[in-house]
This record gives structure tokens, C-alpha cells and sequence, in this order.
């Protein structure tokens, strides 16, 4: 009996090796994908060198009962212990080898924040069909966003900021269907968003701020019901504020500064309650400030700085039951500012360089 107890302890200590080990090939997409990168500080690929890569190698995760690769999780930036012993953030350069894309169970390809990687995206990725989440910012990654980057049916999360990126948004990127946070800020995008943006349907954060784009921005942004937060300021778009924007029923966040856009501020974008951060500041904005605010009004940031806007300040903004930030200056208002809150906290930079604007905190009238 003892020897048969045994015989059954080693068999199902290999069953079990088994099942948790790397499959050969993975581990030899990894080591092609740490051969392309180097890390001089942190000594975050020391831990790969073990047979098994399924088991502590740093930053990478496997289903138990295949043995595949399903993420890679690498942060520049991390409260791990490694970054703290070190007392410094990471720094990693290469770039991204298309072996990457060996690894067909991946689901998290996480490699953020080491500011020395460049190369470009694999257009490859485009073939990992699991994929849920694919973070590279902050790095130095150039060139275009994969063509086919709508092939991602699962992706819910795409982050490409603070890199070098160029060329236009893919045309496929309606096509994810999944996506709930798309961050492509901080690169050298040019050209229109495809109009057909709203078919984005799960987005909830769209922050394409800090590039280049132009055209007009898509009316159909208005239909994605669940976007709580836009930006796309510091660009070159034209045209007017979509008047769709003002019925959206979960923005809370519309930063639209930094642009070209012309025409009038449309009333029921002002009105809308659910927005609290609003900035339209450095544009060619005209006509008056609608006049529309009232007690349900609630705004920590409400910037229309830099501007054609003519005509009073809304008497009804003494009505709102909060402003935080209010920025009116450089403008062509005139008349009296408005008594009561939320104007007895203002600071006259709130209105400076307008055309004849008088009462507190500016000079009497």
C-alpha cells in the first residue's frame, strides 16, 4: 500500500505540473518579446529565466488549467515593492516584438509607463482575438495605429497616450464593439474622427486631447448614451459644438478647449444638469451666454474664456446651486455683473479683458 500511495503522489504531482506549466511555445514568444526590450534598473525580467514562465515570472499570468499565457501585466509606474526598493520609477527601451502575438490566449497586454520604449504597435495584434485590454502609454511608440484594430471584438479598454503615434484614426475603430475606454492623447494624430464614431456604444471615456485632429467632430458622438466623459481639446476642429451634446444624458465631463470651433454656444448645453466640468475656453465661439442656468445648475469647472461672445452675463447663474471654477474673461461682454452667489467668491480674472463689464469684483459701475 505504501508503495502504490506512493506511485499515485508522483503521478499527480506531474498531472499537476503538468497543467500549470507553459507550453513551450508561449515561453519561447516571451523570451523573443523580453529579448527585444531592455531594463537596466529594476531587474524585472530576472525572474525570467525559470523552465516554467507560468510560474513567478514577473508580470505574467496564466489560465490554470491550460497552461496558456493570458496576461502581461508590466508598469513602469507601480507601488510594487521592486520600484520601491529602488526608490525610482521604471525605465525600459526596445520596442515591441511581433512575437508578442504567438501568445493567441492573451487577454491583458499591459506594458505602461517605461518612457524609453519606441517601435511601433505590432500590426499583428490585431490577430488576438481574446484580447481585453491593450495599455501602452507612456512610452515612445510611433507610427500608426493598427489598420484592423477593430478586429478586437472583446477590447474594452485601448490606451495609447503619451506616445508618438501618427497618421489617422482607423476607420475600424467603430467596430469595437467592447470598448469602454479608449485614450489616445498626447500623440500626433491627424485628420477627422471617423464619423461614424457613435457606433461606439459601450464607450464611457473617449479622451483623444493633444494631437492634431481636425475636420468637425462627429454629431454622431451624441448617440453613445453611455459616454460620461469627452475631450478632445487642443486639437484643430471646426465647426460648431454639436447640439447633440446637450441631451446626452450621462456626460459629466465635455472639454472641447483649444480648438477652432465657431458658432453659438447652443442653450440646452448649458442646461444640461449632468454636466459639471464644461470648458469651451480658446476657441471662436459668438453671440451671447444663454441665459438658462437655474438651481439644479452644478458646475466645478464652467470655462468660456478666450472667445467672441458678446451681450450680459447671465443674470441666471446667480441661480445655480454651485460654481466652482467660472472663467468669462477675454471676451466682449458688457454690462453688470449679476449680485450673489456665485459671484461673491469670484476673483476678477473671472472676467477680465472684456468690453465694458463693471460691478464686483471688477470696478463699479
Amino acid at each position: 500500500m505504501p508503495s502504490f500511495l506512493f506511485s499515485l503522489t508522483i503521478l499527480l504531482a506531474t498531472v499537476l505540473s503538468a497543467v500549470h506549466s507553459c507550453t513551450p511555445s508561449d515561453r519561447q514568444a516571451l523570451l523573443a518579446f523580453k529579448a527585444a526590450l531592455s531594463e537596466p534598473y529594476l531587474g524585472v525580467f530576472n525572474s525570467w529565466s525559470t523552465a516554467n514562465s507560468c510560474q513567478n515570472w514577473y508580470g505574467v499570468s496564466c489560465d490554470a488549467t491550460t497552461g496558456r499565457v493570458t496576461d502581461i501585466n508590466l508598469r513602469g509606474e507601480s507601488e510594487d515593492p521592486m520600484f520601491e526598493k529602488a526608490g525610482r520609477t521604471g525605465y525600459m527601451t526596445g520596442t515591441i516584438s511581433p512575437e508578442i502575438c504567438k501568445l493567441d490566449r492573451l487577454t491583458n497586454l499591459v506594458v505602461a509607463d517605461w518612457k524609453g520604449i519606441s517601435g511601433e504597435v505590432p500590426a499583428c495584434i490585431t490577430s488576438l482575438s481574446s484580447l481585453r485590454i491593450l495599455d501602452l502609454i507612456g512610452n515612445r511608440i510611433s507610427g500608426k495605429i493598427p489598420a484592423n484594430i477593430g478586429n478586437l471584438q472583446r477590447l474594452t479598454v485601448l490606451n495609447l497616450a503619451d506616445n508618438a503615434i501618427s497618421g489617422e484614426v482607423p476607420a475600424s475603430i467603430v467596430n469595437l464593439a467592447s470598448l469602454k475606454h479608449l485614450d489616445l492623447s498626447n500623440n500626433r494624430l491627424t485628420g477627422a474622427i471617423p464619423t461614424d464614431f457613435g457606433k461606439l456604444s459601450m464607450l464611457s471615456r473617449a479622451i483623444l486631447n493633444r494631437n492634431q485632429l481636425s475636420g468637425s467632430i462627429p454629431v454622431s458622438i451624441g448617440n453613445i448614451y453611455r459616454l460620461a466623459d469627452l475631450d478632445l481639446s487642443m486639437n484643430r476642429f471646426t465647426g460648431s459644438v454639436p447640439v447633440q451634446f446637450g441631451k446626452m444624458p450621462v456626460l459629466s465631463t465635455l472639454n472641447l478647449d483649444s480648438n477652432l470651433l465657431s458658432g453659438q454656444i447652443h442653450p440646452n448645453l448649458l442646461s444640461n444638469v449632468g454636466i459639471g466640468i464644461l470648458n469651451l475656453s480658446r476657441n471662436r465661439l459668438e453671440g451671447t451666454i444663454p441665459d438658462v442656468f437655474g438651481s439644479n445648475s452644478y458646475f466645478m469647472t464652467l470655462d468660456l474664456s478666450y472667445n467672441n461672445l458678446k451681450g450680459r452675463v447671465p443674470g441666471s447663474l446667480s441661480s445655480a446651486k454651485y460654481i466652482g471654477h467660472l472663467d468669462l474673461s477675454h471676451n466682449h461682454l458688457c454690462g453688470s455683473i449679476p449680485i450673489g452667489s456665485p459671484f461673491d467668491h469670484l476673483e476678477a480674472t473671472s472676467f477680465s479683458y472684456n468690453d465694458c463689464l463693471c460691478g464686483n469684483p471688477l470696478k463699479t459701475c
